[in-house]
């Protein structure tokens, strides 16, 4: 069910406040309604990308009509859902990113120690975007794919990509994208997410249990460039039932740090 943060539609065809001359603003348009569905994580009818995005339903409307005639969506006679075509837009960027190709044989190299999937994410303002994955061989493996967003606030690698903004930028963050709860775990209370944030600056990594997913635990740790900024997080799903808190800790922890500290070596 789509919730109810609206796409700043003014901030992607205005740079710095100021209109560019050459900006297409049909464009701005069309990219706040593909960014709606991340926020839906479904289907949209008109009414739905209209209030998400800020546009006008008939705007609105025309941008979901052109989206579907080029093939990056379909219509069920009601809602408009993405299609497999989406992935090219983020194509582009895995073909090219050094990061994201660098990183796998650190991924793989944690997985086949770990027998779990380990991924990688980087920040983009509140959200933890995944831009690669080493797949593990179970059948039912935890986790997200590459090309996912997730919330910064409830996430370990959220959490970990935050130790790296200031607290003024910190309380920004949440004010523009307070917590949100996903189930009872999650914690929705922003000063205590800034503590979460805080302690995973301290101890190196962040642990969130349940918070985005019942019964799914997440190990995140840093991965810093050679300034020691923190540039992505690397991180390990797995099932509650599976692998206790302590484990994760004891076992998975210097495993995700030692590659990870690998791989920040190469930035």
């Amino acid at each position: 069910m789509a919730d109810n943060r609206t796409v700043n539609v003014s901030s992607a065809d205005d740079v710095k406040g100021t209109r560019a001359s050459e900006g297409m603003g049909g464009l701005a348009k069309g990219l706040a309604v593909i960014e709606a569905f991340e926020r839906a994580q479904s289907a949209l009818t008109v009414a739905e990308a209209a209030r998400l995005t800020g546009i006008t339903r008939p705007a609105a409307r025309r941008c979901l009509l052109t989206l579907t005639e080029c093939g990056y969506l379909s219509y069920d006679g009601k809602r408009y859902q993405p299609t497999l075509r989406l992935l090219r837009l983020s194509a582009a960027y895995l073909s090219t990113a050094q990061l994201p190709a660098l990183a796998q044989p650190y991924l793989v190299a944690a997985r086949v120690a770990l027998d779990q999937s380990v991924s990688l994410a980087v920040w983009d303002d509140g959200w933890s975007v995944f831009v690669n994955r080493a797949e593990s061989t179970h059948i039912l493996s935890p986790g997200v794919k590459v090309g996912a967003r997730l919330p910064a606030a409830s996430t370990a690698t959220g959490r970990v990509l935050m130790t790296s903004l200031s607290e003024e930028e910190l309380a920004a963050v949440l004010d523009r994208q307070p917590p949100e709860r996903h189930t009872a775990r999650t914690v929705v209370d922003a000063s205590q997410v800034v503590e979460a944030v805080r302690r995973a600056r301290s101890d190196g990594y962040a642990i969130v249990d349940g918070e985005l997913q019942e019964g799914l635990r997440a190990l995140a740790v840093p991965v810093k460039d050679s300034r020691g900024q923190v540039i992505a997080a690397m991180s390990v799903n797995v099932m509650a039932a599976q692998v206790s808190i302590d484990r994760l800790r004891d076992e998975f922890l210097p495993v995700l740090v030692e590659n990870a500290t690998a791989l920040g070596r190469t930035q």
